[in-house]
This record gives C-alpha cells, sequence and structure tokens, in this order.
C-alpha cells in the first residue's frame, strides 16, 4: 500500500489499443458517405454508358433532323421565306435550345424519376439513407450525379446539333468559353434540382401527369424554338404579355444564355440570365431538400 502512495514512482504508460482507430468526425464521415453515393451513380453510369447515350441523343437528334434536315429538303423549312439564309437564322437560334432541353431532359431522368422508383417500388431510397451522412446529403449527391450526367449529355448533344443540317443550312456559331463553361454546370446543378423537386412532388403513379402539366410547357415556353428578344411582337394592346410570361420558366433563362454562349445573335441581358438562374436554383434545391426529408421520413 504504501509503494502504491509514493509520488516518487512513475505512472506506467497505458498502452495504445493495437487495430483501433479514433473516430473520424462527422464531417469528415459525410464526406466519405457523399463521395461513395456519387461514385456508385457515376458506375452504374458507366455500365450502362451506351443506353444513356442512347437515351440522351434520341430525342435532340430527331428534332435536329426533323426540322433542319427534313423541313428544309421538302421546302417546307422555318425561316425559309427568307430562302437558305432564313432558315439558316432558325438553325442558328435552334441549336442552344436544343443543347438546353437536353440539359433539362437529363436533370429530369435522373433525378426526378429515379427518385420516383426509389420511393416507390424498389424502396432503394431506404438503403441510402443508412449512409454515415446527413439525409440531406444523400440529395445532394443524386442532385451532383444528375448534373455531371447532364453535362456530359450537354458535351454530346451540341456537335450532333451543330452538324445535322440540310443543305446550305448552316448555323452560325461563334463560342464564348467564359460563358460556356460557367453556364452549362449552372444549369446542370438547376435542372438537377428542379429533378429533386419533381421527384419529390410527384407520386409515382403521377409521373405522366408530370409530363403533360410540367415538363411539356417548361419546353415550349422555354425557348427553345424562338428567341425571347423576338417575342416582343406578340402583345395585347401593347402589353407583351408573352415576353413577361416565359419569365417564370427557368428553362428560358437556360437558352438566353446559351445562346449568349454559342452564337451571335440577339439574346437576354446575362446580367439578368446568371442571377435569376442562381436564385431558381436554390429555390428548387431549398424546396427539394425539404420535401426529401418529408417523404423519408414519413
Amino acid at each position: 500500500m504504501a509503494a502504491s502512495m509514493d509520488p516518487t514512482v512513475a505512472a506506467a504508460p497505458v498502452a495504445p489499443a493495437i487495430g483501433i482507430r479514433p473516430s473520424r468526425s462527422a464531417a469528415a464521415s459525410s464526406r466519405s458517405a457523399l463521395s461513395a453515393l456519387i461514385r456508385r451513380d457515376l458506375t452504374v453510369l458507366r455500365k450502362n454508358f451506351w443506353e444513356f447515350v442512347g437515351r440522351t441523343l434520341m430525342q435532340p437528334f430527331l428534332l435536329v433532323f426533323v426540322f433542319l434536315y427534313v423541313f428544309p429538303t421538302i421546302g417546307q423549312g422555318i425561316g425559309s421565306g427568307g430562302g437558305k439564309a432564313g432558315e439558316s437564322a432558325f438553325a442558328t437560334v435552334l441549336v442552344p435550345g436544343v443543347v438546353s432541353i437536353a440539359i433539362m431532359f437529363q436533370g429530369i431522368q435522373s433525378v426526378a424519376i429515379q427518385m420516383a422508383q426509389e420511393f416507390g417500388y424498389t424502396r432503394e431510397i431506404e438503403d441510402r439513407v443508412q449512409a454515415p451522412c446527413p439525409i440531406w446529403l444523400v440529395a445532394v449527391a443524386r442532385v451532383l450525379s444528375g448534373a455531371t450526367q447532364g453535362l456530359i449529355s450537354a458535351v454530346i448533344v451540341f456537335p450532333i446539333a451543330a452538324v445535322v443540317h440540310a443543305p446550305g443550312v448552316h448555323a452560325h456559331l461563334t463560342v464564348h468559353w467564359w460563358i460556356v463553361v460557367t453556364l452549362i454546370p449552372l444549369a446542370c446543378i438547376g435542372m438537377t434540382s428542379l429533378g429533386l423537386l419533381l421527384g419529390t412532388t410527384f407520386e409515382p403513379r403521377n409521373i405522366g401527369l408530370m409530363f403533360g402539366f410540367v415538363v411539356l410547357p417548361l419546353v415550349f415556353l422555354g425557348g427553345t424554338y424562338y428567341q425571347w428578344t423576338k417575342l416582343g411582337a406578340v402583345h395585347l394592346g401593347g402589353f407583351h404579355w408573352l415576353q413577361i410570361l416565359v419569365l417564370l420558366n427557368p428553362l428560358i433563362y437556360i437558352t438566353e444564355g446559351m445562346r449568349a454562349g454559342f452564337t451571335q445573335a440577339s439574346h437576354m441581358p446575362l446580367y439578368i440570365v446568371y442571377p435569376v438562374l442562381i436564385g431558381f436554383t436554390v429555390l428548387f434545391l431549398g424546396l427539394g431538400l425539404r420535401n426529401f426529408r418529408r417523404r423519408v421520413l414519413s
């Protein structure tokens, strides 16, 4: 007993436990889980890459083939009243629009439809939310992986849209790289955030309603086939109602930004395009994350 109380006796060092690592912080675990979720989605994409390419190209290719090849060849080209110059002007307007809708459809398909399936009969969402990270981070991983797919789709679609034209019809394209490299990633995140919102709002059985009442109006009122600056010709008693109405459509800002990035055609000012598109992205992502949490916890 006396020896144990002797202050001159140094305490024996405690040997560290062998094979036991200190626990990681919550932030480090979340980063690892987020990276793993994104890698999983990209691995699935790599294994089904050609299916992804076919799904991505089909609609834009048919759109360009019919409007820019078939119609001018049979003498019914849009803008043909101005000859080949008029048809080329329409091609210049359409090509950026085709890239925009490719990004939009990819964002909805890769997030909204997949999310509806995971909340539906596959119940895959139950496995995802068991990852060691906050629930909202699972949704962010899906948004980021979907945005990557949207970026790939833009890279694939643009060359096709730029070259599939009838003889004598040429899209006058001039690439402004600083716009392209900033706008396309922002557009991809914005559309996948919209996909998250739609996928967590519509029940799986109502996906058809989503396309009929949301997606189609976005496409036809999103400036795919026309410039926003030309809509001033549509007015009622001097009130340019259509030019104002389409400002509620997030796709109009993407298509106008694409025209600024790929052409010399008139377009909406970029000091409007960027802030509004960022605002839509924040709004869609915030509402989508809220809905995602509610669906998971319910």
